[in-house]
């Protein structure tokens, strides 16, 4: 037989499930992969540099762009850290609607999730099938913020603006009445109508998804038994949110250390048993069904309660419109807060969210100005990166895509 030699190969950054810009360097002895090197780099984004030279509420559009899959999650984290600075507390229907539109980006990451990673794995009806759905919530980013990807929603003190009572409806020349009352059904009353719409109809999609690959053998020969990591192992290396709970471990934020509304609301955290990449999928399926349920309760709490979303603190937030075009003094307050911002005591905070991702937290350090003196993210894909190695070693080339399709890297987050 001809001697199989060992050689170096590049995985890499054009590489479809490598996302554009992660290369491995893999060492294989054949077909196996003995060791594999990330190399980080190819998209340094300056984040945390940026934010140095900015107002802080400058930089809540920059968090969108970090994982530019889980937009308001990354806000949150930013906002609450620079809420704990200056002591204040959004109303509670702020918080809700955060809560909230935290779930909605849930459920938007894991449907990018599964697509992508059903794609890599040669599963292509799912990403057909999750764009569907990511489609009607992209729609409910749109209505509160005006964008559907970089919303810079959150704001500290609250949120920029209550629900809208209307949602934007199809318009088309191309289409039949019949069909665009059909597709306009759901949107001729308000968001929360929409949104109540959408999570009486998820559940039902996520049977279907299941249905395709939960007892799928092909998806199964794929994903059982591959990229195995034990609990104890998972801790040490830094693990969080699904890639943690995938190995057995029941820690999420949301329960542990409750913030905004969280501890009032009732939900349960999914764990994985094996540890392996079909637990993974298993916890971030029955995510997506958790997510639905708390996204109801909010709409139910939301429905019954109206009131501020936004703090009365006229040096945190800026006049309304109407005063600013009718008053001197609003006028002048909306462009000092617009072009310098607010000071913030001096001190330093770390503000943490359940991600969909794992732990997002943002270390700000304030010296009284009104720019942060530093800023430091804890991107929860950096140490699920840097495991590369141990979860592949020792697997064939085929299961490298299976295992960065596990780890759901979104490398705008890793590379700040």
């Amino acid at each position: 037989m001809a001697e199989i030699q060992n050689y170096t190969l590049n995985f890499g950054p054009q590489h479809p499930a490598a996302h554009g810009v992660l290369r491995l360097v893999l060492e294989m002895d054949g077909e196996v992969v003995q060791k594999a090197d990330p190399h980080v780099g190819l998209l340094h984004r300056a984040t945390e540099k940026l934010a140095e030279s900015k107002p802080y509420n400058q930089s809540i559009g920059y968090m969108d762009r970090l994982d530019y899959v889980s937009m308001m999650c990354n806000e949150h984290g930013y906002v609450l850290a620079i809420e704990k600075l200056l002591g204040v507390k959004p109303p509670i229907r702020a918080q809700y609607i955060r809560v909230m539109f935290d779930e909605i980006t849930r459920i938007l990451n894991h449907l990018m999730w599964l697509g992508a990673h059903g794609l890599d794995i040669g599963a292509m009806t799912m990403f057909l099938y999750c764009f569907r759905e990511r489609e009607d919530l992209m729609d409910c980013y749109e209505a509160v913020s005006g964008t559907r990807m970089h919303a810079t929603y959150y704001r500290p003190g609250g949120v920029y603006r209550d629900l809208p009572a209307r949602m934007p409806a199809y318009q088309s020349d191309l289409r039949s009445e019949k069909e665009l009352s059909k597709l306009n059904e759901a949107r001729s009353a308000g968001l929360l109508d929409f949104i109540a719409d959408f999570t009486e109809r998820f559940p039902a999609r996520i049977d279907e998804y299941e249905t395709l690959l939960t007892d799928n053998r092909i998806w199964k020969q794929r994903t059982v038994n591959i990229a195995v990591v034990s609990p104890e192992r998972a801790m040490q290396l830094g693990f969080s949110g699904p890639m943690l709970r995938g190995s057995g471990v029941e820690w999420d934020l949301r329960k542990k250390q409750p913030y905004e509304v969280y501890d009032q609301i009732d939900f349960d955290i999914p764990v994985g048993v094996n540890g392996d990449c079909y637990d993974r999928y298993l916890v971030r399926v029955e995510e997506l069904r958790q997510s639905n349920r708390i996204i109801k309760q909010c709409i139910e709490w939301l429905r019954a309660n109206p009131g501020p979303v936004m703090l009365d603190d006229r040096k945190l937030v800026p006049p309304k419109r109407i005063e600013m075009k009718d008053d001197m003094e609003s006028l002048i307050h909306h462009f000092k807060l617009f072009t310098e911002g607010y000071c913030v005591p001096e001190g330093e905070a770390y503000a943490a969210v359940e991600h969909p991702k794992g732990e997002f937290g943002v270390y700000l350090v304030s010296d009284g100005s009104n720019k942060p003196y530093r800023l430091k993210v804890r991107a929860p894909g950096f140490p699920h990166l840097a495991a590369m190695n141990e979860m592949v070693a020792g697997h064939m080339l085929a299961d490298v895509v299976a295992v960065i399709g596990t780890q759901d890297i979104v490398f705008g987050e890793i590379d700040r």
